[in-house]
């Protein structure tokens, strides 16, 4: 009898205990551009939080759409609980989409565990930072140790239903159900549940889900250096070396690109053939529409800032460019948004208190290990990352647990 009940308790620990992570196989050796939800777990500068990702503060601060004109604001201390949006690269290895770039330095006390849950935030597992390491023993880490973080990531061709996105990595936190997320990014469940692969709206606490950000896609040539710039809605991009700042929304998915206050030295960002600058637009009405005259940013080339003339006639001649709103830099968090992030911008703004910058999984339908059945059919391969600190159980090993513990169990009944 005791031996039934703990093979029980064990039975259960393995299937609750298996967290799930949407996976995107791959073959080719591109990157994208994407997104990591995480949530402060202290107190931290922004040049730490950027340094804990290794990314640009400027980046983190305009992914975020944080007013980057504030005195001193990559020294400001961002509080704990605060929700953020982190931009990466995201690769192709080993076969799958992730991140490799993040290196993390260990410091006295640290775990594998803490690591992964607490600093980490969940993004990771301790098993995935002790394979992607090689430690043989994790109960033994020296100070100072650097160690790949591989961080969860999707690209999808950088569309969702064929319109340009850019996938947010962001675990299950325990109040969440399918709909209350669906209804913070501005999406369905049906589109939440298609890219996850998800047989059913089940989520668990740990779950790792991709979600389609909508954004605004650049059109620059191959061979720029800032090929495939995607921005997503309601925020801003830093690129050409801190020369050009991009926003996308509030009324359109339309890219817009203007110099960046924080210019030092750039090369010029004057159209050819013209007296217009970079995001300078004139209009000219006329009886057969709208004569419409920019001067738009085609991409870094060889550390050049390319810049690109185009005229069209328009229908109606465009009012003021409007820009996502620009937030101060966060001193404190609302007490809701300890449990989640703050709403994405809405794609039905109104436009009301806009303002000019002044800088520029599959769920636990059965038994682990299987996919649901009749779930939708998608290139993506659903299953557990081990984004928590225990293992994903295999399905022989539970198959061969449920028989043992029913062999157990018969002789106890008769």
């Amino acid at each position: 009898m005791q031996s039934t009940l703990f093979l029980l308790l064990l039975l259960q620990a393995l299937i609750t205990a298996s967290c799930k992570s949407t996976i995107e196989p791959c073959t080719n050796s591109d990157s994208c551009n994407a997104l990591l939800g995480y949530t402060l777990y202290t107190d931290l500068k922004v040049s730490e939080v950027a340094s804990l990702f290794q990314i640009d503060p400027i980046a983190l601060l305009t992914a975020n759409a944080i007013d980057i004109s504030y005195p001193d604001v990559e020294h400001h201390i961002l509080p704990s609980k605060l929700y953020l949006k982190i931009p990466i690269s995201c690769s192709c290895v080993d076969g799958i989409r992730k991140s490799v770039s993040t290196n993390y330095k260990t410091r006295p006390s640290d775990t594998l565990s803490s690591i992964a849950d607490s600093i980490y935030g969940g993004l990771v597992s301790a098993d995935q930072l002790r394979e992607a390491n090689s430690i043989t023993d994790p109960s033994v880490l020296d100070v100072g140790q650097n160690l790949v973080v591989p961080l969860p990531c999707t690209c999808f061709n950088g569309s969702d239903n064929s319109l340009p996105a850019i996938y947010l990595s962001y675990v299950v936190q325990p109040l969440d159900s399918l709909a209350s997320i669906a209804a913070r990014y501005f999406t369905t469940l049906t589109d939440l549940m298609n890219v996850n692969a998800m047989g059913s709206t089940a989520i668990s606490d740990g779950d790792i889900l991709a979600i389609p950000i909508p954004a605004c896609a650049s059109n620059f040539p191959k061979y720029a250096s800032d090929f495939g710039l995607l921005v997503p809605n309601g925020s801003y991009a830093i690129t050409a070396g801190h020369c050009v700042q991009c926003s996308c929304g509030p009324r359109n998915l339309n890219l817009y690109c203007m110099p960046a206050s924080l210019a030092v030295s750039c090369s010029s960002m004057q159209c050819k053939n013209s007296n217009l600058m970079l995001g300078n637009v004139t209009v000219q009405q006329s009886s057969a529409g709208c004569n419409v005259t920019s001067c738009s940013y085609d991409g870094i080339v060889n550390g050049t800032i390319a810049t690109m003339l185009s005229a069209s006639l328009q229908p109606r001649c465009p009012g003021p460019q409007e820009f996502p709103p620009l937030i101060a830099p966060p001193t404190s968090v609302q007490r809701e948004s300890v449990f989640g992030p703050a709403p994405a911008p809405s794609p039905q703004s109104d436009g009301t208190g806009l303002t000019s910058p002044k800088s520029s999984l599959v769920p636990a339908t059965g038994l682990p290990g299987f996919s649901p059945a009749n779930g939708p059919v998608s290139g993506i391969s659903s299953g557990a990352s081990a984004a928590c600190s225990l293992v994903k159980p295999s399905p022989t090993l539970t198959s061969a647990l449920v028989l043992l513990l029913v062999k157990l169990t018969i002789p106890v009944a008769l």
